[in-house]
């Protein structure tokens, strides 16, 4: 609590943070409010808030009646909605008047007197602080004014501070403020502006960044999304640089053993904004060393703490946030400096599932971060300042360095934006999902690349790397009302490769993941055979060498690079189905594929028919792979202990006898995953004849099925199912395969273990599917872009209707 004489500084002009609250916001707007909330509400909950006042929206008023500015207003917006001026004109005289006037004088003796006892509190002569801007109409459900007014940092002295509130009230009549005012239909002088003065954090020797309490770019809930980045934080918001990016997965946690980060990216970080040693200037660009742009941000129990404020902040408000945090560089200190109500996902229905399907393949041009899920087209328009906004062409592909705030009167205007900068929390990713436009951001070189006037498809429908692709590529919408989908007794999954793009699905009604590719993890993100990572030593080519270093850099060792980005990635696949089951196979790669990861000429021998040679158990227990082998066992081993999804399930490709079974599993035992121990479930996939036959005796060693239907075809059948010449002899549906599928069902049901499908078969042929319910299959697991349309088949399978009448 605060002296009387603290007290008596609450007036109508001035209000403590702790003395304000969400209630408030008419009064000290969305910003102000919020941090007046968190200061007195969330304390308990160990969210640190910096010390300071908000002036209020009487103050504002009152500054503008004494010098009679509403007139000023109302004639420039008059002129320039008529006609008779331009934006730019209009915006110029507003913010030139309301820089020029004079505070009234009670007014500024309170802000005057506030800024003297915060400084006091801090036990300091003299303060250094941020001036941020708060309108009274910002920050609500419906519309998040993002960016929309100035924020003035290291402010410090009395006249300073005074100057930095005249500069934030000019700032709600900049040209991108008047337009956004202008599209949400909110009246100009309905808006008031509070101003924020808040001790400053010293991250400009430290870090900052923002944070969201759900996916961005899915909706998906049980996440806490943390980008971060030396220096001040302006640069995340405005999406100068590219920063790191960290996920959380909220319900784990509550246990204060586990790890639940599902996410670890490094961003380039070239740049950081910093304090200004002298000069008019109170921040500065700077470049970030080599080491600080290798390193991640923030260390795993700092990504913990603030994913637990983010949820103690979305319990408080009962809604998704949008959070701004700063770490101290001095102390070490985190402090949470904004948070506000999510404005995009939190509007979007869940009822209506839409999915863009690229149905073409071209060229690349540029990739970044995608914003969205859907899909642009048009020409190529380049504009690389702001002040050459108004040579924009309706309806084409903005392409510029950076979007921020000023570019908002042509963003709503475009078909889709790509940028050189940013990450998906920056200030222009959050505009652009509100705006409702697919964006790429943080290309590098899109400015360079694509040439004005060029058509290009920009797609957001692949994942979390979006991507420019030369020409007009065929593409398609489909949309699913969720709730009239049917139930299944059938257990109906899906296979999930890429992490990136898990969190498309989290809304689908699937029983969990019936097959994720471990394979694609390691080609995607880890791209160096495992071997080289346990013997880096073997790798003589200098070239590739020094890539192996240099991806491996920011890890204790080669092998905890491996584990880390394996880990995590199996963790991202995990998180949007915990705690339904999700099966990971053990990498199934042939030798052909694993010699054209990084260093793996070095330890792969040429085989004549890769598809029957060392690839699957095999691989496990040989002393060729079996360092590698030890390196995936850790990571599940950290998936589910360190992590806490034991939801996950092993599954073993490929054995193709029971002693091979038998010595598979003695390997995972001797590496840390014990069948049974903390729930271990593994399963075996059934691709191999031998499965068939001795079904019974391997039904002994696992815990249940997944039938590979496109392996079991291949070898039932003796068809290379890469051959073109024999595409026509390649159909699961065969009757020796079927045999062989009913066979096996049977057995395993006898043997009391579960048994699915996770082949091609059922995704691309109804009566296939038709024909698994027939046969009792406990489930299926379906490629994601397939499942709408065969969850009703395999329904319908289970009523005794054909599956063709079902489709």
């Amino acid at each position: 609590m605060y002296s009387a004489r603290e007290a008596s500084l609450n007036s109508a002009h001035v209000v403590w943070f702790e003395d304000s609250g969400i209630q408030d916001i008419p009064s000290v707007g969305g910003k102000n409010a919020s941090l007046g909330e968190l200061t007195r509400s969330l304390g308990a909950a160990g969210v640190k808030v910096p010390d300071g006042f908000a002036t209020t929206a009487d103050a504002y008023r009152h500054f503008l009646s004494e010098n009679s500015l509403e007139s000023v207003i109302n004639d420039s917006l008059d002129s320039y909605r008529s006609g008779r001026s331009t934006l730019r004109e209009a915006g110029t005289v507003i913010r030139e008047a309301l820089l020029s006037a004079e505070f009234p004088p009670d007014f500024a003796r309170r802000i005057q007197q506030s800024y003297r006892m915060l400084c006091d509190r801090a036990g300091q002569d003299q303060l250094a602080v941020a001036v941020r801007s708060s309108a009274t109409a910002e920050d609500l459900p419906d519309a998040s004014f993002a960016g929309q007014q100035e924020t003035y940092l290291n402010v410090s002295g009395e006249r300073a501070v005074l100057q930095a509130c005249r500069k934030c009230y000019a700032s709600l009549f900049t040209d991108r403020a008047i337009s956004y005012r202008e599209i949400k239909g909110f009246g100009h002088l309905d808006v008031a502006l509070s101003v924020g003065v808040q001790r400053m954090v010293r991250s400009d020797v430290g870090a900052s960044g923002v944070m969201f309490s759900l996916d961005t770019e899915s909706g998906f809930p049980r996440s806490v999304l943390i980008s971060a980045a030396w220096g001040l934080g302006e640069t995340v918001v405005q999406g100068t640089i590219n920063p790191d990016k960290y996920q959380v997965f909220k319900p784990l946690l509550g246990d204060s053993a586990l790890v639940p980060v599902i996410q670890r990216d490094i961003g380039a970080k070239e740049r950081k904004m910093v304090y200004s040693r002298g000069g008019t200037a109170r921040t500065r660009m700077v470049d970030t060393t080599e080491l600080e742009q290798r390193s991640l941000v923030l260390t795993d129990p700092e990504v913990l703490q603030l994913a637990r404020w983010a949820v103690a902040v979305e319990n408080h408000y009962g809604r998704p946030m949008d959070m701004e945090w700063a770490k101290d560089g001095f102390t070490g200190e985190l402090f949470m400096v904004q948070a506000r109500p999510e404005t995009v996902q939190a509007q979007r229905s869940g009822a209506i599932f839409r999915m863009h399907h690229l149905r073409g393949a071209g060229r690349i041009l540029a990739s970044g971060a995608a914003v969205g899920d859907s899909i642009a087209q048009g020409p190529v328009c380049v504009i690389r300042d702001a002040r050459d906004i108004e040579s924009f062409v309706d309806g084409s592909i903005l392409v510029t360095q950076m979007t921020d705030p000023d570019w908002v009167p042509i963003m709503k205007r475009a078909a889709g934006i790509v940028t050189d900068h940013g990450g998906p929390t920056s200030h222009a990713a959050i505009v652009s999902r509100e705006l409702g436009v697919p964006a790429i951001v943080g290309t590098g070189t899109a400015t360079t690349v694509l040439k004005p006037g060029a058509t290009v498809t920009v797609s957001c429908a692949e994942g979390e790397q979006g991507r420019v692709y030369e020409g007009l590529l065929p593409f398609d919408v489909e949309e699913v009302d969720m709730g009239t989908l049917p139930q299944t007794r059938t257990n109906v999954m899906i296979n999930v490769a890429s992490p990136s793009a898990a969190f498309r699905w989290w809304r689908l009604p699937a029983a969990g993941v019936g097959l994720a590719r471990m394979e694609f993890i390691i080609n995607n993100l880890i791209r160096v055979h495992p071997m080289a990572l346990a013997h880096p030593e073997r790798v003589t080519d200098d070239v590739e060498a020094a890539s192996i270093r240099q991806l491996t850099s920011n890890y204790q060792s080669p092998e905890e690079y491996f584990v880390s980005v394996l880990a995590t990635g199996i963790a991202k696949i995990a998180a949007p189905f915990h705690p339904r089951p999700v099966v990971v196979r053990l990498s199934d790669f042939k030798s052909n594929e694993y010699a054209h990861l990084m260093g793996g000429r070095y330890f792969e021998r040429p085989e004549e028919n890769p598809m029957l040679g060392f690839r699957g158990a095999s691989r496990y227990y040989s002393k060729e792979y079996q360092e590698g082998f030890a390196l995936e066992c850790r990571a599940l081993k950290r998936v589910r202990e360190v992590a806490g999804f034991t939801n996950v399930i092993v599954m073993v490709p490929f054995c193709r006898t029971t002693r091979e079974a038998d010595t598979v599993i003695e390997v995972m035992a001797a590496n840390g995953l014990v069948r049974g121990d903390n729930g271990l479930k593994i399963y075996m996939m059934c691709e191999v004849p031998s499965n068939v036959v001795l079904a019974e005796q391997f039904a002994q060693r696992f815990d249940g099925f997944s039938v590979g239907s496109n392996d079991l075809t291949q070898l039932v059948l003796g068809v290379d199912r890469d051959s073109e010449q024999l595409a026509g002899l390649f159909d699961e549906r065969d009757p020796a395969v079927t045999t062989m599928i009913s066979q096996v069902i049977r057995a395993a049901h006898r043997a009391g273990i579960s048994i699915g499908l996770c082949g091609q078969g059922p995704s691309n042929h109804a009566d296939f599917a038709g024909f698994l319910v027939e046969e009792g299959i406990d489930s299926v697991s379906l490629n994601p872009d397939t499942f709408l349309r065969t969850l009703p088949v395999i329904a319908a399978a289970e009523q005794g209707v054909s599956p063709d009448r079902a489709t």
